[in-house]
C-alpha cells in the first residue's frame, strides 16, 4: 500500500470480497536525501504512509511499514547509476518489481502466514497449461504488463492483480463509492520514485562525486566520426534524444550511439535510429517455457511503444528479435517485451 489510489482501492476491493487483508507499505527511499525538488509521487513520503495506515485503521485490518531502503539503494540505485555510466538507459521499475518489491513482499507474506500478495498494477495474471501468464490490463493507457516481465513463476503463483479488469476511471469511481473522495482525486504516481524532480542528470551528479567535471567536454560526432562539437558528458544523454543537446546543426539530429570509453556521443538522422534486429539479454519466459524458433509476436521496446510484429529466435543465452518493420531507438538497457495477443511471452533487456 503506497498510499495512492490504485493500491488503496486494491486493498478495499479484497477486503470487501472477504479476504483477510494485511496492508504493507515499503519504505524504499528518503526524499530528503534526493537533493531535488520533491513532487507528489504516491509513495514513500510520510503523508503517503499515513494515508495508507489511516485507510487500514478505518477498515480494521493490520498495517505494517517495511524499511527496505538499504536493500533498494544497494541494488536499484547502484544499478541505475552503473547503467548510465556504461552508456545504457536503465529500467529501475522492472528491476524493483522483479528483485525488490515482490521478493520483499513474499518474504513478509510467509512470516505473516499469507497465501497471496496483491498490488495495484494494471495487468492480469492467470494459470494456463501449467504456467502463470501475465497479460495486458483492460485499460490500455494504464497497462503495466511491460514492467512485470521479470516476475518468476513462483512469484506469479501467489500474486493477485485485481485492477487488471478495470479502467482507471472506474477505479476513481470505486474510491468515491467506498466513501474516500480525497483518495479518488489523488494524482498519478511518478514512475521513478527516487527521482521526484524528474531530473536524472542532477541525480547522477549528486550521486557520483566529481562526475560532472570528469565527463565534461567530450565530443559530439556524426556517424562518420567527424567532430561536430562538445557535450556535457556522455551519461547525460539517451538514445533517441533530440531536444536539449545544446548544439545547432541546421537540422534536427538525434543521439544514435553512446561510447563511454571515449566519452563520445554520436549524432545522426532519424533513420539512423532505425533497425529490424534487436538482441535481448537476461530474458525471462512468460506464457511459454521455451521459445518456439521463429514464432511471431508483437514486440515493445519501450513502455509507451505501441508494439510491432516480430519473430523470436534463441542465440546462446540471448534472444534475437527480427522485426518485420523498422523500429526506432532501441536503447540498450531498456526492456523489450514480447506478446502473443495480450499475453507476455518473454521479456528482457536490450543489448543492441
Amino acid at each position: 500500500m503506497s498510499g495512492g489510489i490504485d493500491s488503496s482501492v486494491t486493498a478495499l476491493m479484497l477486503h470487501e470480497q472477504g479476504y483477510e487483508v494485511i496492508g504493507v507499505t515499503m519504505k524504499t527511499w528518503d526524499y530528503a536525501s534526493s537533493g531535488g525538488e520533491r513532487k507528489t509521487t504516491g509513495c514513500c513520503s510520510l503523508d503517503d504512509i499515513n494515508d495508507a495506515r489511516a485507510l487500514a485503521v478505518d477498515k480494521g485490518f493490520p498495517h505494517f511499514i517495511i524499511d527496505i531502503r538499504e536493500e533498494f539503494g544497494d541494488y536499484i540505485i547502484d544499478n541505475f547509476t552503473t547503467e548510465y555510466l556504461a552508456g545504457r538507459t536503465p529500467n529501475p521499475c522492472v528491476l524493483c518489481n522483479t528483485h525488490i518489491k515482490w521478493d520483499a513482499l513474499l518474504k513478509r507474506a510467509d512470516k505473516l502466514d499469507c497465501e497471496f500478495i496483491a498490488t495495484g498494477h494494471y495487468a492480469n495474471v492467470r494459470q494456463e497449461n501449467g504456467r502463470y501468464v501475465v497479460s495486458r490490463g483492460l485499460d490500455e493507457s494504464k497497462d503495466q504488463s511491460y514492467v512485470l516481465w521479470g516476475l518468476s513463476q513462483e512469484a506469479l503463483a501467489r500474486t493477485l492483480l485485481p485492477l487488471g479488469k478495470y479502467r482507471k476511471t472506474e477505479i476513481r469511481q470505486m474510491a468515491e463509492n467506498y466513501g474516500y473522495t480525497a483518495l479518488a482525486k489523488k494524482g498519478e504516481s511518478y514512475e521513478i520514485c527516487f527521482i521526484p524532480d524528474n531530473d536524472y542528470r542532477g541525480f547522477l551528479k549528486r550521486r557520483v562525486s566529481g562526475l560532472e567535471d570528469e565527463v565534461a567536454g567530450g565530443n559530439f560526432v556524426d556517424t562518420e566520426g567527424n567532430v561536430l562539437g562538445q557535450h556535457d558528458g556522455y551519461p547525460f544523454y539517451t538514445i533517441g534524444q533530440r531536444k536539449g543537446l545544446g548544439i545547432a546543426l541546421g537540422k534536427p539530429k538525434f543521439v544514435t550511439r553512446i561510447v563511454p570509453e571515449t566519452n563520445t556521443v554520436v549524432l545522426g538522422d532519424e533513420e539512423d535510429l532505425e533497425t529490424t534486429e534487436v538482441y535481448i539479454r537476461d530474458y525471462n519466459m512468460g506464457k511459454l517455457a521455451h521459445i518456439e524458433e521463429g514464432m511471431e509476436v508483437i514486440g515493445k521496446i519501450r513502455y509507451k511503444d505501441k508494439g510491432a510484429p516480430a519473430q523470436l529466435y534463441t542465440e546462446g543465452n540471448m534472444l534475437r528479435a527480427r522485426f518485420l518493420q523498422k523500429v526506432s531507438a532501441a536503447a540498450p538497457g531498456q526492456s523489450a517485451v514480447f506478446y502473443d495477443g495480450n499475453d507476455v511471452v518473454a521479456g528482457g533487456f536490450i543489448l543492441t
